[in-house]
């Protein structure tokens, strides 16, 4: 899986993702806390910006680079001292925390920080898109396990006390969906789901599997959902996939 990772952010919009949150990193770090690091493959990026990377992720990442520290946390209760880091570089995470929890993550990242928040996340996606029903539970799921959905006025409201240096948006998208079509999908049990997603189910855990041959009448629902669509993405402006932004701490934050 990391060889499929790294291969995936190396090409295309992906890759343009990688560059453009490395690009907002400030120059004159000197210690970045990445969180989410997975595979260090962007914690080796920030080695080129910075003089000390510390990797977290819910498991402690396998890496050995003498400026690169694997550590394992929970970006909800850092282990680290207020103002540790020059910059807490936060990208690909927070769509995956539970909204209960949401704000507690962001002020554990501006708490850690002494200077810079880097924030990347999906930008205004729209979760009904292409979700899921768990085969084991029967409930159903966003895709990607994304629990929340993004845009600037939202970032601005759960990192309030920070001022806003600079932002960016990377790629165009026109997937939106509508109430009809959602429920119709839903109604067939949502065949058209990211199955292929290694993200499992939020509410009980368990993989997901593609779901078997489905009725007449499901392959109809889904007929009439993906018409109904495709009809309405001809009025659909295109918007960016993602938002990027960089926050400073004033002196009270």
């Amino acid at each position: 899986m990391p060889i499929v990772m790294k291969k995936a952010r190396e090409v295309g919009l992906q890759r343009d993702r990688v560059e453009d949150t490395i690009r907002l990193v400030p120059r004159d770090s000197k210690s970045v806390l990445e969180i989410g690091a997975q595979d260090c493959y962007v914690s080796r990026l920030l080695t080129c910006v910075a003089e000390s990377v510390t990797a977290l992720d819910l498991e402690i990442p396998t890496i050995d680079h003498d400026r690169i520290i694997p550590v394992a946390g929970d970006v909800t209760s850092l282990a680290f001292e207020d103002n540790t880091f020059d910059v807490v570089f936060c990208t690909e995470v927070l769509q995956h925390i539970p909204p209960t929890l949401l704000q507690t993550a962001c002020d554990e990242i501006s708490r850690v920080s002494s200077r810079f928040i880097l924030i990347g996340v999906p930008y205004k996606q729209d979760l009904r898109v292409g979700r899921t029903k768990c085969g084991t539970c029967g409930k159903r799921n966003p895709p990607w396990a994304h629990l929340s959905a993004f845009d600037k006025p939202r970032l601005m409201g759960l990192f309030g006390k920070l001022e806003l240096i600079q932002e960016s948006f990377v790629g165009q998208t026109r997937e939106r969906t509508n109430f009809l079509s959602t429920l119709l999908m839903d109604m067939a049990g949502n065949p058209n789901g990211t199955y292929h997603q290694d993200e499992r189910c939020v509410h009980c855990g368990a993989k997901h599997v593609r779901p078997g041959e489905r009725t007449l009448l499901q392959k109809a629902l889904t007929r009439a959902a993906f018409v109904i669509r495709t009809m309405q993405l001809r009025f659909v402006t295109p918007r960016p996939i993602w938002i990027n932004v960089l926050f400073q701490k004033n002196q009270t934050g």
